[in-house]
C-alpha cells in the first residue's frame, strides 16, 4: 500500500508539474527531479497540449503543434532537459501512428493527414535531444517492420509544399520519422526473409542468392534518399549500415558495394554523388563488424584511393573531409581492436585519501603509486605480443593520407585526420606509435605551410588525449608545441597563424587533462611562461583566452603550481577580451611574479615591437615601459641595447616599433627615477639625426617614422635627457618639417613633442630670450603661408609655446591668430582646418598668458582688455562660420572649437573679475536676475566679462544648441552647462539666469542630441527678448531644412511653445516672433542658407494663420515680408526659394487691402518667370487666390479671370504667357508697371549689409596637394 500511494504521489507530481519539495536544494535532489523543477511552466502546456492529441488520436488543431515545436526550440543548446519526458511524450505518439496505420489501413488516405503533424512533434525532438535519444522509445516489434517500410513508401510519394521549416505541412519530417523507426526495426533478431508476408502470399519463395522483398524495398528508398540534400540522406545512410551489416546480409551489402563502385569509378564527375556515397561508406564501416567488411573492404579502399587523386577531391573541402573519415575507418577495419598496454595511464587518487593524509605523505604516495605504472609501462611497451603483431601494409599506405590530410588547406579536414591518427595509433604497436609521432613532428618545419602546423597540433592533442603520446616523448614534443605557440607569419600586409596558436593552446590543454602532475612538473615550468605570453599579448581575443584556458586547466589538475590561483583569477575569460586591458593591466600584475618578467619582455622585443599592426606596436611600447619598475637595469643595459640598433633596420615595422619603445623606455627609467650612463645618453641622443642621415622619412612608411619620431622627442623632453646643441637644432628642424607636414596625426604628434621640448631645453637655457623670440617670431610669420598646411601647423605650435616666449610679442600673437581665425578673402586660401587650429591656438594662448599674469601677480590689465575686445568677438564671429565644400559643413568644426574656446575665455575674465571685486559678490547674484539694474551698470564699470558679453555669449551657444546638426546640438548644450554650473568660477551678469538653469539643470547623462528632448527645452528662451533672435536665428533652420524627423521634432516644440500660454500672452508672443522674423530676413539678406528655410517657416506659420491673425499689426509684417520677397526672388534659381515665396505671397493674398493687392501683383509677376515649373506653380497659386479672394477682382471679371488661369498652358510658351498675364493684369486693374517687384522701401540691389559666408572650399586644396609633390 506504501509503494502504491507513492507511485500515486509520484504521478500526481508529474501531471501537475510540481515537485514534491520546492524548496529543496537542487544539490540534494535526484537529476530528473532538478530537470524537471526548470521545466515547469513549458511542461504544463506541452502536457495539455499531448493530452489532447493523445485523446483524439490525432491533431486537431495545427496550432497545436506549432506551440509544441516553438517551446522546444528553445532548449536547443540544452537537449538534456527534455531527457525526462522524452518517454512520456515520443510513446503516446508512436502509439497512435502505430495503432492508426493498423486500424484505417495503409491503403488509407487519411493516415498521412494523422502522421504527418505527429510526425513534425517528433522531428522536433529528434533535432533537439538527437536522434540516438529518441528512438529508443520507438516500437521495436517485429511486426512493425513491414508496417514502418509501407508507410515509408506512403511518404516517399509525397513533395514538400514549402521548404521553409515554420510552413512545413509534415512530408518531410514523416520521411524522416519513418527511416528512423526503420533505423531500430531493421535490427530485429531474425531473418527478414521470415517476416516478409510477400515471401509467404507468393506461390514460390525465394532463391538461395535472392534478397528478400522487403530487404529490396528498403535499399530502394534509401538509395533515392541518399541523392537527397536534406537530412534524409543522413537517416537513409543510417538504415543502409545498420541493414547491411547484419550477419545474414553479407550478399546485399556485396551488391551494394558493386554499385558505389560502379558511381564513384563512373567517368561522370559528380561531386554530389561522391560524397554522399563516401559519407555513407564511412557510416557502414563505422557500424559494421570487422568479420563482415573484411571482405568488401579491398574495392572501397581501391575506389578511395582513386578519388583522392583526382580532381574533384581537390575541388570539393566536403568530399576530401568524408575521404579522410573513410580512410580512417577502413584503416580500423584492418587493425584488430584492443586496448594497447603502452598507451599512458594517469593515475588518479581519491579525495579522501587526499584528505586524510598530509600533504608530504600524499606526494610520496602518489610519486610511489605512478612510477609502477610508468615502469610497467616502458615494460609493456616491449612486450612480445605487441612486437609480433602483424600489420598489414595498406595501413601504412592509410597513415600516409591521414598524414597528407593533417597538410590540408581546410580545417574540417585537417581535424577529421587527426582524429583519425589519433584512433589508427591507438590500434598499432608502440614502436609503431614512435614512427607516426616522428612523421607528425616533421609537419613542424620551416618549409611547411600553417595548414601542416596546425594540423600537428591538432593530431599531438589527440595523441595526447588517448595517452598515446608517452612523456618519454616530452622532449621532442614541448619544443616544438612552443614554436607553435608563437607562429606568426608575415603574408603582405596581414599574417597568419592565428588558428595555429589556438590549436597549441589546445594542446596545452590537452597535457594538463591527460598527464599525472609528477609527468608534466617539468613540462608546465616550460609551457606556463609562453601561455601567459600569448594569453596577455596576442593581437587576437580567441587566442588570448585559449592560452588562458590552457594555463588553467594545467594549473587546476596538476596541483600547487606557484602563483598558480591567483594568476587565473587575473587573466580570466572577461580581462582579457579587452586587447589594452591584457597589455597594460594583466600582463603587468603577472610579471610580478618570479619567472615571467623576461619572457614578457621577450615576447614584446621580438614578436610585437615589430609586428604588422600599426596599433599593436604603440600598444606594445607602452606595456614595454610599463614593465620598467620590475627591473629598471635590466632594460637600461640589455633592452634598450636591443632597441637602438633596430631603429635603423631596412624593416619599417620594426624600426618604428623600435623608435616608439626607446623612446617610452627613456621616459618610464626616468619615472622610475633611474639615470642613464653617459654612453647611453649618447647613443639615445643620436637615434633621430641617425634616422634623419638614413633618410627613412622617405618613401612608403615616412609617415609613421615622422610620426613616431615625434614621439620619441616628446619622451627624451620629459626626461630631460643630455643633449647636444647640434642635437637640439636638428630635432627643433625635425619638429618644424612634421608642422609642415599635411597629416594631421602627424601634426598633433609634433605639437604635443615641441609643447615639451622648447620647455625643457630651449627656455630653461635661454637667458636672453633670443632663441624663444626667433621660433615665435618665425611661427607668426608662417601663419600667412601660402600653403594651408604650414597655417595649420604653425596656429597650433603658437598654441603650446609657454610664457617666456610669448612674453615679448604677446600681442602681435593675439592679434595675428584672432585674423587667422576668420574666413580668408580669397578662396584660393581658404581652409577650415586652419581656422579650427587658429581658434584652438588663441585660446591656449590667452590661458597660457592670463595663468603666468595671475600666478606673478603682474599687475597688467591690458590683456584681459584685449581678449574681450579682439579675442572674444573673434570667436562669436567663428560662431558665424558656415562654410561648406565638398566634405560638407566643414564649418561646423570651428564653431565647435569656437563654442568650446568662448567657455574657457570667459573663465579667464571671470577669474579675473572675481580678484578685482571680491567683496562685492553679495551684490552679483541679484544683479544676474534683473540685468538692466543701476548695480550691474555699477558693476560693469570695473569688469571684463558684462552684460553684453554674457547675453552674446549665450545667445551664440542657445542657436548652435537649435540648429540641425545632433553632434553642434550636444556640444553646445554642454558647454553651457558647463557654464553655468562650474565649481571653480561663477560666471557673472547672465540675463535671466534662474530660467536659463531651469532649461538645462545640472545633470549628467541628459540626451541632449535626441531632438525630442532638446528642442522643447531651448525654445524658451524665445520669451526673452535678449535671446530670442539668436535662437529663431537657429530654429528657422531646423524647422526649414530637409531631414524630416528634425523639422518635425523642432515644429512641434515651436508649436507648443506659442501654444502654451505662460507669464505673457500668446498674442504678445506671436507679435514679437513677427519682429524677431523680420529682423533675420533683413539680417542675412541674401543668404540663401538662412532665407530659405526663413521662408519656409513663414509658410508653415502662414498655414497655421499664427501670423495672419495679428490684428493692425498683420499689414506690417506681411508689408515686411513682401519687402524681402521682392529682393530675394529677384533673379533667384533656387527651386525650394521660389516655391515658398510663391506659397507666402498665396496666404498674403488672403489679408486685408492693401497688402492683398501688392501680394497679387507680385504673384502675377511669376507668370511669366523663366522656369516652366515656378509659372505653372505660380498660376496655380494665382487660380486658389481668385477662388477664395473675391475682393481682388470684381465679379463680373472674376470668372473670366479664373477662366483664363486654368485654361493657359503655363509651362508652354513663354510668348503665350506673357500675352494672358497681360490680361490678368487689365482684369485686375493693375498696370504692367505696377506688376513689377518693388518695396515700399529704398530697396538696392547692392550687396550692403550682411552677405552670406557660405563658401565652397574646394579650391583651397591646391597648395597642400602642392606640398605633397604631386
Amino acid at each position: 500500500m506504501a509503494a502504491r500511494g507513492e507511485e500515486e504521489t509520484w504521478k500526481k507530481e508529474e501531471d501537475t508539474g510540481i515537485a514534491p519539495n520546492d524548496e529543496e536544494d537542487d544539490e540534494h535532489d535526484s537529476k530528473e527531479r532538478v530537470l524537471q523543477r526548470y521545466f515547469l511552466q513549458e511542461w504544463k502546456l506541452v502536457k495539455s497540449l499531448l493530452d489532447d492529441i493523445v485523446s483524439i488520436g490525432r491533431v486537431s488543431d495545427p496550432s497545436s503543434v506549432h506551440k509544441i515545436r516553438s517551446i522546444m526550440d528553445k532548449y536547443q543548446e540544452q537537449g538534456q532537459l527534455l531527457e525526462p519526458y522524452l518517454e512520456s511524450m515520443v510513446s503516446p505518439l508512436m502509439f497512435i501512428i502505430r495503432s492508426k496505420t493498423v486500424e484505417l489501413g495503409i491503403d488509407s488516405d487519411e493516415i498521412l493527414q494523422i502522421i504527418k503533424p505527429i510526425s513534425i512533434i517528433i522531428y522536433s525532438l529528434v533535432t533537439v535531444s538527437g536522434y540516438k535519444a529518441v528512438i529508443k522509445f520507438f516500437p521495436h516489434q517485429v511486426s512493425d517492420l513491414e508496417l514502418a517500410v509501407s508507410l515509408l513508401e506512403k511518404c516517399h510519394n509525397t513533395t514538400s509544399v514549402t521548404s521553409l521549416r515554420q510552413e512545413s505541412t509534415g512530408e518531410m519530417e514523416a520521411k524522416c520519422i519513418m527511416l528512423l523507426w526503420l533505423s531500430i526495426l531493421v535490427l530485429v533478431p531474425f531473418d527478414i526473409s521470415s517476416v516478409d508476408t510477400s515471401i509467404v502470399n507468393s506461390s514460390g519463395g525465394t532463391g538461395e542468392d535472392e534478397l528478400a522483398p522487403l530487404v529490396l524495398r528498403i535499399i530502394g528508398f534509401s538509395k533515392d534518399y541518399l541523392s537527397n540534400a536534406g537530412p534524409m540522406r543522413t537517416m537513409a545512410g543510417l538504415v543502409l549500415s545498420k541493414l547491411l551489416t547484419r550477419p545474414d546480409m553479407p550478399k546485399a551489402l556485396s551488391s551494394f558495394i558493386e554499385w558505389t563502385h560502379e558511381v564513384l569509378s563512373s567517368t561522370a564527375d559528380d561531386v554530389v554523388s561522391h560524397f554522399q556515397l563516401i559519407g555513407y561508406s564511412s557510416l557502414l564501416i563505422k557500424a559494421g563488424s570487422r568479420k563482415v567488411l573484411v571482405d568488401v573492404v579491398p574495392t572501397i579502399w581501391n575506389d578511395v584511393s582513386v578519388l583522392i587523386k583526382s580532381g574533384s577531391a581537390s575541388r570539393s573541402p566536403l568530399l576530401r573531409k568524408y575521404l579522410v573519415k573513410l580512410t580512417q575507418r577502413i584503416g580500423l577495419t584492418y587493425l584488430p581492436h584492443r586496448l594497447p598496454t603502452w598507451r599512458y595511464v594517469g593515475k588518479t587518487s581519491s579525495l579522501g585519501e587526499n584528505i586524510s593524509s598530509s600533504v608530504s605523505n600524499k606526494n610520496n604516495q602518489l610519486n610511489h603509486s605512478v612510477l609502477p605504472d610508468n615502469s610497467e609501462s616502458e615494460a609493456n611497451s616491449n612486450c612480445p605480443e605487441d612486437e609480433d603483431m602483424d600489420v598489414p601494409e595498406i595501413v601504412e599506405e592509410i597513415i600516409e593520407v591521414l598524414l597528407s590530410g593533417l597538410k590540408d588547406t581546410d580545417t574540417v579536414v585537417r581535424w577529421s585526420a587527426a582524429k583519425g591518427i589519433g584512433r589508427v595509433t591507438s590500434r598499432l604497436t608502440s614502436g609503431l606509435s614512435e614512427e607516426v609521432l616522428s612523421s607528425v613532428l616533421e609537419l613542424f618545419v620551416a618549409g611547411e605551410g600553417d595548414g601542416s602546423w596546425h594540423g600537428g597540433c591538432l593530431a599531438l592533442a589527440e595523441l595526447a588525449r588517448r595517452g598515446l603520446l608517452l612523456p618519454s616523448s616530452f622532449p621532442k614534443v614541448v619544443p616544438v608545441v612552443i614554436k607553435a605557440l608563437h607562429y606568426d607569419v608575415r603574408r603582405g600586409p596581414h599574417s597568419v597563424g592565428s588558428h595555429v596558436r589556438d590549436a597549441a593552446a589546445y594542446v596545452c590543454w590537452a597535457f594538463g587533462r591527460a598527464y599525472h602532475h609528477t609527468d608534466m612538473r617539468n613540462v608546465l615550468e616550460q609551457l606556463a611562461p609562453h601561455l601567459l605570453s600569448v594569453a596577455c599579448y596576442d593581437r587576437e581575443v580567441n587566442c588570448r583566452r585559449a592560452a588562458a584556458a590552457a594555463f588553467q586547466e594545467n594549473v587546476g589538475r596538476q596541483g600547487n603550481y606557484p602563483h598558480g590561483i591567483d594568476i587565473v583569477n587575473i587573466a580570466d575569460y572577461f580581462s582579457l577580451s579587452s586587447r589594452t586591458n591584457s597589455y597594460i593591466h594583466v600582463a603587468i600584475c603577472i610579471a610580478q611574479y618570479e619567472g615571467y618578467l623576461h619572457p614578457f619582455v621577450d615576447e614584446l622585443l621580438h614578436s610585437k615591437i615589430c609586428h604588422w599592426d600599426r596599433s599593436l606596436r604603440e600598444l606594445a611600447a607602452e606595456a614595454l615601459s610599463s614593465l620598467v619598475r620590475y627591473d629598471a637595469a635590466y632594460f637600461a643595459d640589455f633592452v634598450l641595447e636591443k632597441l637602438i640598433p633596430f631603429t635603423l633596420s631596412s624593416d619599417l615595422c620594426t624600426r618604428h616599433g623600435a623608435t616608439l619603445a626607446a623612446g617610452e623606455l627613456v621616459l618610464a627609467l626616468h619615472n622610475c627615477g633611474y639615470d642613464l650612463p653617459s654612453d647611453k645618453q649618447r647613443q639615445v641622443s643620436g637615434i633621430v639625426p641617425a634616422i634623419e642621415k638614413a633618410r627613412l622619412y622617405r618613401g612608403k612608411g615616412g609617415e609613421i617614422m615622422r610620426a613616431a619620431v615625434s614621439r620619441f622627442i616628446e619622451c627624451i623632453s620629459f626626461s630631460r635627457l643630455p643633449l647636444p646643441e647640434k642635437v637640439k637644432r636638428s630635432l627643433i628642424d625635425t619638429l618644424n618639417e612634421n608642422l609642415r607636414h599635411p597629416n594631421s596625426q602627424i601634426q598633433n604628434a609634433a605639437v604635443k613633442a615641441l609643447k615639451h621640448f622648447v620647455q625643457a631645453y630651449l627656455v630653461a637655457r635661454d637667458n636672453k630670450g633670443g632663441v624663444t623670440n626667433n621660433i615665435t617670431s618665425k611661427y607668426l610669420q608662417l601663419l600667412k603661408d601660402s600653403n594651408v598646411a604650414v597655417r595649420r601647423g604653425s596656429a597650433m605650435a603658437l598654441g603650446v609655446l609657454p610664457y617666456e616666449t610669448l612674453a615679448n610679442q604677446w600681442r602681435d600673437v593675439i592679434l595675428k591668430l584672432c585674423s587667422s581665425c576668420a574666413i580668408e578673402d580669397n578662396p584660393e586660401d581658404r581652409d577650415a582646418e586652419a581656422r579650427v587650429n587658429s581658434v584652438k591656438g588663441l585660446v591656449s594662448v590667452c590661458e597660457t598668458l592670463a595663468w603666468e599674469r595671475e600666478s606673478s601677480d603682474i599687475d597688467d590689465l591690458s590683456l584681459f582688455h584685449l581678449i574681450k575686445n579682439e579675442v572674444m568677438v573673434s570667436l562669436f564671429k567663428a560662431l558665424d562660420d558656415y562654410s561648406v565644400d565638398n566634405r560638407g559643413d566643414v564649418g561646423s568644426w570651428v564653431r565647435e572649437a569656437a563654442m568650446e574656446g568662448l567657455e574657457r575665455c570667459t573663465y579667464i575674465l571671470c577669474k579675473r573679475d572675481s580678484m578685482s571685486y571680491t567683496g562685492k559678490s553679495d551684490m552679483l547674484e541679484p544683479a544676474s536676475k534683473q540685468p538692466n539694474s543701476d548695480i550691474v551698470e555699477e558693476n560693469q564699470i570695473c569688469s571684463f566679462f558684462d552684460v553684453n558679453l554674457a547675453t552674446n555669449l549665450v545667445g551664440g551657444i542657445a542657436k548652435q544648441a537649435v540648429e540641425k546638426m545632433d553632434k553642434l546640438r550636444e556640444v553646445a548644450a554642454k558647454v553651457l552647462q558647463r557654464i553655468l554650473y562650474h565649481k571653480e568660477t561663477f560666471v557673472h551678469f547672465i540675463p535671466y539666469r534662474e530660467k536659463i538653469e531651469e532649461i538645462v539643470p545640472n545633470e549628467t547623462d541628459l540626451k541632449w542630441g535626441v531632438p525630442t528632448f532638446s528642442y522643447p527645452r531651448f525654445v524658451q528662451l524665445l520669451q526673452f527678448s535678449c535671446y530670442s533672435r539668436p535662437v529663431l536665428s537657429g530654429l528657422v533652420i531646423s524647422i526649414g531644412g530637409l531631414q524630416d524627423s528634425l523639422r518635425k521634432a523642432s515644429l512641434s516644440a515651436f508649436l507648443e511653445y506659442l501654444q502654451v500660454n505662460q507669464d505673457i500672452n500668446k498674442e504678445s508672443k506671436v507679435c514679437k516672433l513677427s519682429t524677431d522674423i523680420l529682423w533675420i530676413l533683413q539680417e542675412h539678406k541674401r543668404c540663401d542658407r538662412i532665407i530659405i528655410p526663413t521662408l519656409k517657416t513663414i509658410e508653415v506659420l502662414f498655414s497655421k494663420r499664427i501670423l495672419l491673425d495679428m490684428e493692425a499689426y498683420t499689414s506690417v509684417f506681411c508689408s515686411g515680408v513682401l519687402d524681402s520677397l521682392a529682393v530675394e526672388l529677384k533673379a533667384a534659381k533656387d527651386f525650394s526659394k521660389l516655391y515658398a515665396g510663391i506659397a507666402i505671397l498665396g496666404y498674403i493674398c488672403s489679408v486685408s487691402d492693401p497688402i492683398n493687392s501688392r501680394a497679387f501683383s507680385h504673384l502675377l509677376t511669376l507668370l511669366t518667370h523663366r522656369y516652366p515649373k515656378i509659372r505653372k506653380a505660380a498660376a496655380e497659386q494665382v487660380y486658389l487666390v481668385l477662388l477664395q479672394n473675391g475682393s481682388l477682382v470684381s465679379e463680373e471679371k472674376s470668372e473670366k479671370a479664373i477662366e483664363i488661369v486654368s485654361e493657359t498652358c503655363w509651362d508652354g510658351d513663354m510668348e503665350t504667357a506673357k500675352l494672358r498675364k497681360i490680361e490678368l493684369l487689365e482684369i485686375a486693374g493693375l498696370d504692367a508697371g505696377v506688376g513689377q517687384l518693388k518695396t515700399t522701401s529704398n530697396v538696392t540691389s547692392s550687396k550692403a549689409g550682411k552677405n552670406s559666408t557660405t563658401v565652397d572650399e574646394n579650391e583651397s586644396y591646391s597648395s597642400l596637394v602642392e606640398s605633397t609633390g604631386f
